[in-house]
């Protein structure tokens, strides 16, 4: 069994970004890329956030060149899903289905996921007027009537933006009052676009030619039906890390997120995490792109130390 210098967890922006900087370095970093490449990036549409691109591309067109350029300084990216990590031990174990592998310096970036209505038409819809990014998509929403689900923080921040773009923003959620805090909610509340729909719950998201048109709601109260028009549904309900691997094994926050000091480094040394699964806040892909920076040049630097 050969030892690696470096093995990536994760295939996204932070990990790509993270293959880059250690292939710059002679590493040859061997990176995992999950059950497909790319993460949330690869399923969206547009992309016109990122700096570099001005005219925008699509988030699998910005994946493929992010993987490229790793590749062409020696990255190897494999299309498969580590199911172990053994952190016990130096160089730790990384077991991928029926093969293992030992490698000197970790680099995980594994990512978060939102969390899903799971209801008729969203897994359908999604990138077609279903989105779980108002910062990313909401430019595509001009002058749309859109809705949106949720009412924490993170539904009334994206709700408040998406009103620069949309010409009318209701806000879907379950309960008669908000979790949000007071101030947001008190900015929410003033804005003559946003409207409230209370006790109420989004069972089914409808479209026709690639489109979203209606969603179905229910009043949990009354159990009333009805249909409301809408061009497009941006979803808050939640994001969970994808932290499986990890259980018991690094220190996490009280949601699951790992815990990173200022140079990505983890409660395990050797052990470096980037982008969403250490970042509850930003998300977005420049952001989890300069994380992956981060945590490659110090495991390269914590290489190179192992060797004095």
């Amino acid at each position: 069994m050969t030892t690696e210098n470096v093995i990536i967890v994760g295939s996204g922006p932070a990990g790509l970004t993270a293959a880059l900087y250690t292939a710059r370095a002679n590493l040859t970093p061997l990176v995992f890329s999950g059950n497909e490449i790319g993460g949330q990036v690869n399923i969206t549409s547009e992309v016109e956030n990122y700096p570099g691109f001005p005219e925008g591309l699509n988030g699998p067109e910005l994946v493929e060149r992010f993987k490229n350029q790793a590749e062409r300084f020696g990255a190897r990216v494999e299309y498969a899903e580590v199911t172990e990590i053994d952190f016990e031990a130096h160089p730790f174990r990384v077991k991928v289905y029926d093969n293992e592998y030992r490698t000197k310096a970790l680099i995980i970036a594994t990512g978060a996921s939102p969390r899903k209505l799971d209801v008729p038409g969203e897994v359908e819809f999604t990138g077609r007027g279903v989105s779980y990014c108002g910062t990313c998509d909401g430019f595509f929403f001009r002058d749309k009537d859109i809705v949106v689900v949720g009412g924490g923080d993170s539904a009334l921040e994206e709700g408040i933006f998406l009103t620069k773009f949309a010409s009318h923003v209701r806000i879907v959620h379950r309960r008669d009052e908000l979790r949000a805090g007071y101030t947001l909610q008190a900015r929410a509340k003033r804005n003559e676009k946003i409207e409230f729909i209370w006790n109420s719950v989004v069972t089914e998201i409808n479209g026709s030619d690639g489109a979203v048109h209606s969603v179905q709601m229910k009043n949990v109260k009354s159990g009333e039906v009805s249909t409301l028009k809408t061009d497009g549904v941006f979803i808050y309900v939640g994001h969970f890390p994808n932290n499986r691997l990890f259980a018991d094994k690094l220190a996490m926050d009280e949601h699951g997120y790992l815990i990173i000091d200022e140079h990505a480094r983890t409660s395990v040394p050797g052990v470096f995490a980037a982008g969403e699964i250490a970042d509850p806040i930003f998300r977005q892909i420049v952001t989890s792109a300069g994380a992956g920076c981060k945590a490659g040049m110090e495991a390269e630097k914590y290489l190179a130390a192992l060797e004095d």
